[in-house]
């Protein structure tokens, strides 16, 4: 488990967030373990909302207008 988390994919992250959310509904951990996940889960939660900001302003449908030229629209 990296601090580094540039190198994930979205859905790694987002998997790893998930077992951290799992592992701490179980309470089988000890309190150190389970606050440094917390604090893991914290960090990957905040970098997925990041990824999830940059898609979505990724995302966009190209228009053609009327004088051909082109404009853009956010999906909502």
């Amino acid at each position: 488990m990296t601090n580094d988390l540039s190198s994930l994919s979205f859905e790694d992250a987002l998997s790893e967030l998930e077992k951290i959310v799992h592992n701490l509904e179980t309470g089988q951990q000890k309190l150190e373990e389970a606050i440094v996940s917390y604090e893991r889960g914290a960090q990957l939660r905040r970098y997925c909302e990041k990824k999830l900001n940059e898609a979505e302003a990724r995302v966009q449908i190209i228009v053609k207008k009327d004088d051909n030229s082109l404009d853009t629209e956010t999906i909502e």
